[in-house]
């Protein structure tokens, strides 16, 4: 399951890139629309802004914006960054690897290879998905 982080944060881009262009948007103002508490956006925002997603401005026209396209943000960046490795068995994550216990050989455990699979599909759809096509006309 997504932490609330990371539905969070896909929530605030999304918000973020139909607003692509017209300049930067208040965190309040964020937060009012998204219903996302205002103390964890900011850190959310903040978080984003230093993996290079978003930038921001000072002053009275100041606030968050995206620093590239929306089309070019794609939903598995944001969820790798908030949710680190992720796979359904531990024996199929890349980035945090452990072997079953139970298993004796897994080049022919058949259940293991069901969830590599899965695991690539989600990879795969994830990368396939941008912040543009959240967006809702």
């Amino acid at each position: 399951m997504l932490s609330r982080k990371t539905r969070y944060a896909m929530l605030s881009l999304v918000k973020l890139a139909g607003n692509y262009g017209k300049g930067p948007m208040l965190i309040s103002d964020i937060s009012k629309s998204e219903i996302i508490p205002q103390k964890f956006l900011e850190a959310i925002l903040l978080d984003l802004k230093n993996i290079g997603i978003l930038g921001s401005k000072v002053g009275k026209s100041g606030g968050y914006y995206l620093r590239r396209k929306p089309e070019d943000i794609s939903l598995f960046e944001v969820v790798c960054h908030f949710e680190g490795g992720f796979a359904l068995v531990p024996c199929t994550s890349e980035d945090y690897y452990e072997s079953c216990d139970h298993c004796k050989d897994e080049n022919k455990c058949t259940i293991r290879k069901v969830f590599q699979d899965l695991h690539s599909s989600i990879i795969g759809k994830l990368k396939s998905i941008s912040i543009a096509d959240l967006i809702i006309p």
